[in-house]
């Protein structure tokens, strides 16, 4: 029985120490943040590198709720099979508010960002 208790120390005691160095190794998650007035982001292009981002997207004084829509630059924006559902803000942003994404992985190349709530242009993210 000591043996078994023994064994079974040892392999918690490896499984903690394996996800503490996944935990360290983890690059930083950066933010990006946007801002909407009526009709618009007033960041009309975003060029960053690439990592792991949360966007931050304020609604200022816009009167209705906005949002976020993030889709790898060529795909169909209309489809929402091609969004990138993790750069969705968590839940519509209030007015006067800012509302956050969950964390995006952003590899290179080009995407394009609008809202659909408050209807904006496309925009151009460019991931290099």
């Amino acid at each position: 029985m000591k043996k078994v208790v023994s064994i079974l120390v040892i392999v918690l005691a490896f499984s903690f120490s394996a996800n503490a160095q996944d935990k360290m190794m983890k690059q930083p998650v950066k933010k990006i943040a946007l801002e909407q007035t009526t009709g618009e982001f007033t960041q009309k292009s975003i060029t960053v590198s690439e990592g792991t981002y949360v966007f931050d997207v304020a609604n200022n004084n816009v009167g209705k709720d906005v949002g976020l829509v993030l889709v790898k630059k060529g795909k169909d924006a209309s489809k929402p099979e091609n969004h990138i559902q993790t750069a969705y803000v968590t839940a519509a942003v209030k007015n006067n508010t800012v509302g956050h994404s969950k964390e995006t992985k952003l590899e290179k190349g080009e995407y394009v960002y609008f809202c659909p709530l408050n209807p904006t242009p496309q925009y151009s993210l460019i991931v290099e």
